[in-house]
């Protein structure tokens, strides 16, 4: 088998097997955290020291609007999607986050909204959970590895808080960074990319409707190894894009370099949108595996959502801009 040329790493088996997946229990029952939090400079966030550290994963929320953009197609059952996860801070094993996040603390939490904007402001998350109506949209998920799921989310439209803010005339790109804590993140404590996880999207894409900021999954709050307590969910493009554990949100002029494009230049490209014309250069992306079925299906353009998104990259070359 072939290794990354940049990482030195065999490409996960997208295969799973029964008996990889952790019981809805297990996955249920997390210990919550009392202990007092010291404050963590890392990536930006503030945490007030007197803060009690909390989890918060498996609380309800409460949603205001339901959408489907799948198709009817059947969801992805919760231990499936919580329980292969690409979440390199912890792992590059995609069976082994779930155990290695299970201590990993959400709360206290800040996110940093700054940059080209007119009204820059450092919010607790659960200010920021409060702020928009939450809504569930159910989207399918492709992975660059060829594989998809199909997720229930709950969030907001990202457009809503960047309005909120008021971008300038210089804002032409949404740059987002996650948390940098090797203590609680073992992933980060090797080389395999340039830490803290940093991506990005144009402003129109960050505007688009379809782009959420989402606290949770399955009608709760986002597991850990989901990316707790909030992530990116850009349905059209490959999930390196949906960045997770945010803690700042940036606006700026120029194109971010995003860490898989430091990592991999000639392998991810800055759009990431899903176009089965254009493959991996390992691996063919005409096709790809649900999880849960045992046959492949054929890759949609921009992962189904063209008639939505496909007028934003008129003319241009997906497979060059890829």
């Amino acid at each position: 088998m072939l290794k990354d040329k940049k990482t030195g790493m065999h490409p996960e088996d997208p295969d799973i097997h029964p008996s990889e997946i952790t019981d809805k229990e297990l996955y249920l029952n997390r210990r919550q955290f009392i202990a007092a939090a010291t404050a963590m400079a890392a990536a930006g966030i503030v945490v007030p020291e007197s803060a009690p550290a909390d989890t918060a994963v498996g609380r309800k929320l409460t949603v205001t609007k339901h959408g489907r953009f799948a198709d009817l197609e059947k969801e992805t059952p919760l231990h499936d999607a919580s329980h292969y996860n690409n979440f390199y801070e912890f792992s590059t094993s995609k069976e082994d986050v779930a155990e290695l996040s299970r201590n990993f603390r959400t709360r206290p939490w800040t996110v940093s909204i700054e940059g080209h904007i007119k009204k820059p402001k450092v919010y607790n998350i659960d200010e920021l959970i409060r702020l928009f109506p939450l809504e569930e949209r159910i989207y399918r998920f492709r992975c660059v590895e060829a594989w998809s799921m199909v997720i229930p989310w709950t969030g907001f439209p990202l457009g809503d808080l960047l309005r909120k803010c008021e971008p300038t005339a210089k804002a032409g790109y949404v740059e987002f960074t996650t948390l940098a804590d090797p203590a609680q993140m073992p992933g980060q404590r090797r080389e395999v990319l340039q830490w803290p996880y940093v991506e990005g999207l144009r402003l129109d894409e960050g505007l688009h409707p379809l782009t959420l900021l989402a606290v949770g999954m399955y009608g709760e709050t986002l597991p850990n190894q989901n990316g707790a307590p909030l992530r990116l969910v850009v349905p059209w493009k490959y999930g390196f894009k949906n960045i997770k554990s945010i803690v700042r949100i940036r606006l700026v002029e120029q194109q971010p370099v995003t860490s898989w494009m430091k990592a991999g230049p000639e392998e991810y490209g800055f759009y990431a949108n899903v176009n089965p014309e254009a493959d991996h250069p390992r691996w063919s992306q005409a096709k790809e595996r649900r999880i849960g079925e045992l046959i492949k299906r054929k890759t949609l353009m921009f992962n189904g959502y063209a008639d939505q998104v496909a007028g934003m990259y008129s003319g241009m070359d997906l497979g060059k801009f890829f």
